[in-house]
């Protein structure tokens, strides 16, 4: 009997040993760095059970045991609160332990993706960018007002719409007006922050100079005062375009703006019409709008390009006339060049 029990106590032992081993031996697989050996991203799909997660994420090469993972999601959320792992798409570095995997999956961090827009482009230029994005569920048909999406970086899911992408840009730029034609100056001769909006769209295609913003707006609002057209070829371009920019490094008519065009007959003419065009021309940024708002106080009522990407600004026609002559010159001696340096 004394042998049996010997036996049997034997036994026993071994196969605690055995269970403290695999135990351990768990512990440590669950810990140590695991075979990944690049960023890669996984999407985890709504509804995925731990058996379903485990074996997807050893399928990308995430986890070295997909067993071992499930084992322990289980074990542990039976000895504590349940673990839930959540949908999405996960960015998993390289070497990511399965603790660290199984941590970011209970945490949702998902990996959120950019889209960003640049200041400038019109709604139809958006909508082309946007229906390119892989990532977004869904196809953009109706172009959105133009002006109101509100150019900025934006995160995003995979799987999200693009309608709702397009949604967040227009409740952005909502917000974004209404906070700042709340803080105006009080002497504008603007009556709505439609108004702003349209005159900022204008300021955004006339400079790409941050330091130049409010004074080409307080050029605009000094017309706008004094009744004057507003000449800008901007928006005689976009009575042409209705926004469908032409992209062959050409500028957005294919073509320089020429005399004759300026003579079309559309509100968007302003060297035909008085006054602002109907809507914004393109997307203006925060700071175009706030240029617009909080205009430089001067006397100016003319600008024209300088040759460096800047402007030169006149109080009078004639001093005016003198920087288009000056522009003129400066053109010339760029497209001589220009034309030297071709094969």
């Amino acid at each position: 009997m004394k042998i049996f029990a010997k036996i049997a106590i034997a036994h026993i032992l071994l196969i605690i040993a055995v269970c403290l081993a695999l135990v351990f031996g768990g512990v440590y697989a669950f810990q140590k760095p695991g075979p990944l050996a690049k960023t890669t991203f996984v999407v985890i799909d709504r509804g995925a059970s731990a058996g379903d997660i485990a074996e997807t994420l050893g399928s990308q090469g995430v986890v070295s045991s997909p067993a071992i993972f499930k084992f322990v999601v289980k074990v542990v959320s039976r000895l504590g609160p349940p673990i839930v792992l959540k949908a999405g798409e996960y960015e998993f570095m390289p070497h990511m332990s399965m603790q660290e995997v199984m941590g970011k999956l209970e945490s949702g961090q998902i990996y959120l993706r950019k889209f960003t827009v640049p200041e400038g482009l019109t709604s139809w230029q958006v909508v082309q960018l946007l229906n390119k994005v892989a990532a977004l569920k869904g196809h953009i048909d109706t172009i959105p007002p133009e002006g109101s999406l509100l150019p900025e970086t934006y995160h995003y899911t995979r799987g999200d719409s693009r309608a709702e992408v397009i949604g967040q840009m227009q409740k952005t730029m909502q917000d974004t007006l209404a906070l700042l034609w709340d803080k105006r100056d009080t002497d504008l001769p603007l009556s709505s922050p439609e108004e702003a909006l349209i005159l900022a769209s204008i300021v955004e295609k006339e400079t790409g100079k941050p330091e130049e913003r409010r004074a080409v707006a307080g050029v605009f609002i000094n017309r706008l005062k004094k009744g004057i057209p507003l000449q800008t070829d901007p928006s005689v371009i976009y009575a042409i375009t209705k926004g469908k920019i032409e992209d062959n490094g050409q500028g957005p008519l294919g073509r320089r703006l020429l005399k004759k065009d300026l003579e079309i007959d559309s509100p968007y003419n302003t060297y035909k019409y008085a006054g602002l065009p109907p809507t914004p021309i393109a997307a203006p940024g925060r700071a175009s709008i706030m240029a617009v708002l909080h205009p430089e106080p001067h006397d100016f009522l003319y600008f024209v390009a300088d040759g460096t990407g800047g402007h030169v600004f006149a109080k009078t026609l004639e001093e005016h006339n003198r920087n288009v002559a000056q522009w003129r010159r400066i053109r010339r001696n760029q497209n001589s060049i220009g034309k030297q340096k071709k094969p």
